[in-house]
């Protein structure tokens, strides 16, 4: 913000020594504008105050990042859910993505959980989710080592820290104003990959603290079908078999009346038969021999 306030000055009062007396002038407009500027000892506090710390001793033991993936079927899809989630909660784990979806062609509903567990409880954890598993689909699971990567990248943050004491020694030795502007614009390029390089750094050691697993599970479901497929075809012919069997069967009850009346019709019929028949017997006997 200083550095904004006195350059259009400067730039005013250069341009004002045109008239006048140009040496006189001028050299009053320099002496105006080095007393207000900000000091180079004020520069250099001002950067250390915003520097970040360096990391001092390099740390060379093993760093290993876990990552893995696991499929399996379960069979109460809320259950397992909550189990995942207590689990994580115990071992100071974290969900970093969630999602759900109802996959027709598999005819499933699915869970897709990215979970975050601390490294040292990454085996533990993995094996309380198999445990949930009725089935377990898949699993795949990759260790990598980062150490070299760690070494390297520790290595280029501490070289440009040092860069940065080292303009800062210049800067303090600054006389001349195109000197100190010259190296403020390296002391900010050099801060810019300063703090692209920390949270590099950042971001590894959180991936070797904490390791992901990729969890998809699911619970198998009766989805609607299309109305395409034979089994379809069969299941409809046959529950359609059996809604006609059941429309005749209630309606000859319903008709019971006509059936009552036809029964006593039946059995009138066959006692009048029975009568002419036995009538005609007795007939036959009263003719002469």
């Amino acid at each position: 913000m200083k550095r904004l306030i006195w350059l259009p000055a400067l730039c005013f009062l250069l341009a004002a020594c045109g008239n006048g007396n140009p040496g006189k002038e001028k050299a009053k407009a320099m002496n105006v504008v080095l007393k207000n500027a900000p000091a180079a000892a004020d520069m250099v506090v001002s950067y250390k105050k915003a520097a970040i710390p360096d990391p001092g001793v390099r740390d060379t033991s093993k760093k290993v990042t876990k990552e893995g993936e696991i499929s399996f079927e379960a069979g109460n899809i809320s259950e397992a859910r909550t189990a995942i989630y207590n689990s994580l909660t115990q071992l100071g784990g974290y969900i970093a993505e969630e999602s759900e979806k109802n996959n027709s062609d598999n005819n499933r509903k699915e869970y897709n959980i990215s979970a975050r567990v601390p490294a040292k409880s990454f085996e533990r954890f993995l094996s309380g989710v198999s445990s949930i598993a009725e089935r377990v689909d898949s699993k795949d699971i990759s260790i990598k080592d980062v150490t070299t990567e760690y070494i390297d990248m520790s290595a280029q943050l501490s070289n440009k820290k040092k860069l940065e004491e080292r303009y800062l020694d210049l800067l303090k030795k600054a006389n001349k104003m195109s000197d100190v502007l010259e190296i403020e614009d390296k002391l900010t390029e050099i801060r810019s990959d300063i703090e692209s390089a920390q949270g590099q750094l950042n971001y590894l050691v959180k991936q070797v603290n904490y390791s992901s697993l990729d969890i998809t599970f699911y619970a198998r479901e009766l989805v609607q079908d299309n109305g395409k497929t034979f089994g379809y075809k069969l299941m409809s012919a046959l529950s359609g078999g059996w809604e006609v069997l059941g429309v005749m069967f209630f309606g000859f009850l319903g008709l019971w009346p006509l059936w009552i009346v036809l029964i006593i019709l039946f059995y009138m019929v066959k006692a009048w038969h029975k009568k002419n028949k036995a009538n005609d017997g007795e007939a036959k006997n009263s003719l002469p021999q």
